[in-house]
Formats: structure tokens, C-alpha cells, sequence
């Protein structure tokens, strides 16, 4: 059974004062297997982010569903999909979205705070979390006294301390250099070989490549996927950087 089901969603949005519609998903159709790490691209007004944050249980689709491990997010009240959203989701930033006045621990914390678990508990999850990321020895630290990729890091263990079904990473490196993007990458392939599902949006050829499938979103639609099967990573790049030049082309390339 599929992890992620997302059947036919549209999306159209009212402008302010309702005399247009903008139509940001058409027809958008794809399931998620448990431990898949899928990335998705496309340009700017393609549609991607919209999808991001109704998988994101976020927002709620025009028409169609959106059904994390069988149940639909569009039938739950607003109050019931954060609290699924809270238990079952994790996010991650481009901007990292740390709260600068608290500290790395609190802010990884933060998610089980709300959830009132007890202190023990909390540390217990923690604490290998920190240790595999590489940031045991800073979590006392401040957002403001870390690089971007220590940030990152934290931000990355702030969104698996719930232990949740699906990771959801919006531009994750989008704010990091090359070295750091690089580290973040491979992180987040490993977390990814442990068993985590993991959806990235993102803009990087490089970033997409360590997916195990790339769905390149199109005038509201996907336009065409490429999964990794056997390849090696540097002909999973070379695949995706010909895909993303048809894409801009505007040419029509049939799903595979």
C-alpha cells in the first residue's frame, strides 16, 4: 500500500477581490512507496510549492485527495490536520525557521514540547539524533552563534524527532554553500537508507540527483519523471540536467 496517495488534485485559487481564477494544479496524479525519497521540480509558478503544501496538509485541494497512510487530509477538521500534521510530518526549510531566541536543544525539541512529553523522552529521541548529525556538541548553542549548515543540521533533527512518516524538505540547500549543500545531501541520503520517506522541492540538479525518483511538475501537471533504478548518481544527474533543458524549451516529452 502505498504511503502517499495524491489522486487527481487540482488546485485554483480566487484573486482578492474574486473577478479571476488562477488555476496553480491542474490534474496532478502519483503515489509515494514507504522509503522512497522523491524530489520535485520545476519552474517558478510551475505549481510545486502549492503541491508542497497540500501534501503538506497545509492547504486543501479545488478538487481531488491527498491521503497519507490511507486517511484523506481534505476530510479532517483544521484542528485535526495539525495535529496530524504535527504527529506523522516533518519539515524542512530553506530559511531553517529556527526561533533565534531559543536555543538549538529547544528548538529541536520544540515539536515534542507541544506534544507534552517528558523530559526524559524527549532527551532519550534526541540525543542519537544530534549524535548522527554531527551537532551533539553544539545543541546549547544559539541559531545566531552556528554556520548555515549547523543550522540546517538542526533543522533537519528537529524534523525527525516526531520519528514521522514522510519528511518534507522545501529548498533545503537552497540557502547553504556547496560544501554544505553537499554534507546536508549525503545526510540526508543516509537518513533516507534507514527507511525515511523523504519529498524534496528544489531548484538544484545536483540536490535532485540523490533521489531515488525526480517528478518535474509542468503547467500544474507532472510532465515527466526519471527514476534512478541502477544508475549512478553522476548519470541520474546527467538525466535530470536533459530533462530540465527540455523544460525550458518547452518541448513535449511523454512520461516514463
Amino acid at each position: 500500500m502505498a504511503l502517499l496517495e495524491v489522486n487527481h488534485v487540482q488546485k485554483i485559487y480566487k484573486t482578492r477581490f474574486g473577478g479571476n481564477e488562477v488555476m496553480a494544479l491542474k490534474d496532478v496524479h502519483f503515489t509515494v512507496e514507504p522509503g522512497e525519497f522523491v524530489a520535485i521540480m520545476g519552474e517558478s509558478g510551475s505549481g510545486k510549492t502549492t503541491l508542497l503544501n497540500i501534501m503538506a496538509a497545509l492547504d486543501v485541494p479545488t478538487m481531488g485527495s491527498v491521503s497519507v497512510d490511507g486517511k484523506d487530509m481534505s476530510k479532517l477538521s483544521d484542528s485535526a490536520r495539525t495535529l496530524f500534521r504535527r504527529e506523522h510530518l516533518g519539515f524542512i526549510f530553506q530559511d531553517f525557521n529556527l526561533l533565534d531566541n531559543f536555543s538549538l536543544e529547544d528548538n529541536i525539541l520544540l515539536p515534542l514540547v507541544l506534544a507534552g512529553e517528558k523530559y526524559e523522552k524527549m532527551q532519550a529521541k534526541m540525543q542519537p539524533i544530534v549524535k548522527e548529525l554531527g551537532i551533539a556538541e553544539l545543541i546549547k548553542k544559539y541559531p545566531y552563534e552556528v554556520s548555515g549548515g549547523q543550522k540546517q543540521r538542526a533543522a533537519v533533527a528537529r524534523s525527525l524527532i516526531t520519528n514521522p512518516k514522510i519528511l518534507l524538505a522545501d529548498e533545503p540547500t537552497g540557502a547553504l554553500d556547496s560544501k554544505s549543500s553537499t554534507n546536508l545531501l549525503r545526510q540526508l541520503r543516509e537518513i533516507n537508507q534507514s527507511g525515511q520517506t523523504i519529498l524534496m522541492v528544489t531548484h538544484s540538479n545536483v540536490a535532485a540527483s540523490y533521489a531515488d525518483r525526480v517528478m518535474f511538475i509542468k503547467d500544474g501537471e507532472v510532465f515527466h519523471q526519471i527514476y534512478k533504478g541502477d544508475m549512478k548518481r553522476s548519470e541520474m544527474l546527467d538525466k535530470i540536467c536533459d530533462a530540465v533543458t527540455v523544460l525550458m524549451r518547452g518541448g513535449d516529452e511523454s512520461e516514463q
